[in-house]
């Protein structure tokens, strides 16, 4: 069997780190959470206050609180999530530096054992593994992809993943609050708003893994209208009990 070419397994393990890394800590998995977390968050809380019996007045500042509260702390645990990871990275980095610096000759054999499970001649193995160990910051780079799985130079962004996670919260908990804020103050108006844009959105998050759109959207709008009714329940016997 002829060994793959380098290059173009290079280039594909490339495309594949960048698509691991927009859907796992760029901005597209904490935007997608983001936005389902804000629309069913929000409309368990309207949903909870409205069968309480509260007023509109009390909805709307229910429904903005829940949006700013809601948005900053998604906002601040990405953040935090993916600084913590990179630094978990970092140090992981460090640490296979200074193995390549204190013990080249295991590492380049090392390299060389991984080549050959990937199809390589020894030969060729041994060699490439001995000019790639010839350039220290080359070496660290392979070693690193290939025991993390992970491309150092090219982790996600602490604060793209804030900022997506903050925006896509705040636009998923408006949905909901929005029939109450053009003077559409009608619990049930909302609450259809929020499963329609349940069904869009878990529609499209299927559709971004392969999955079929009716699966994704049945099961968003199952687990939110499970939400949605514990709250209601909540809301309801407080407010009696008031």
């Amino acid at each position: 069997m002829a060994a793959e070419n380098p290059t173009r397994t290079e280039a594909h393990g490339h495309d594949r780190g960048h698509q691991h890394r927009d859907v796992s800590g760029g901005w597209l998995r904490p935007a997608v959470f983001g936005a389902m977390d804000g629309l069913v968050t929000n409309v368990s809380l309207i949903a909870g206050v409205g069968g309480g019996g509260g007023s509109a007045h009390t909805i709307i500042l229910t429904g903005l609180a829940g949006l700013a509260a809601g948005a900053c702390s998604m906002a601040a645990g990405e953040y935090v999530s993916v600084s913590s990871q990179n630094e978990l990275i970092y140090a992981e980095v460090n640490k296979e530096r200074l193995e390549l610096e204190n013990n080249a000759v295991a590492e380049q054999a090392e390299l060389a054992t991984m080549l050959r499970a990937r199809g390589v001649s020894p030969a060729t193995a041994r060699q490439a593994a001995a000019e790639i160990s010839a350039y220290p910051e080359k070496a660290l780079a392979v070693h690193t992809m290939e025991e993390l799985g992970v491309d150092a130079s090219d982790l996600p962004s602490p604060l793209v993943a804030a900022g997506a996670s903050l925006a896509s919260f705040a636009v998923g908990a408006l949905i909901p609050l929005f029939p109450y804020l053009v003077g559409l103050r009608v619990l049930g108006a909302a609450l259809g708003l929020a499963a329609v844009a349940a069904v869009v959105g878990g529609g499209i998050v299927a559709r971004l893994t392969d999955r079929p759109f009716w699966r994704g959207a049945l099961r968003q709008l199952v687990l939110g209208a499970a939400a949605v009714g514990v709250t209601y329940l909540i809301g309801t016997l407080v407010g009696h009990v008031g």
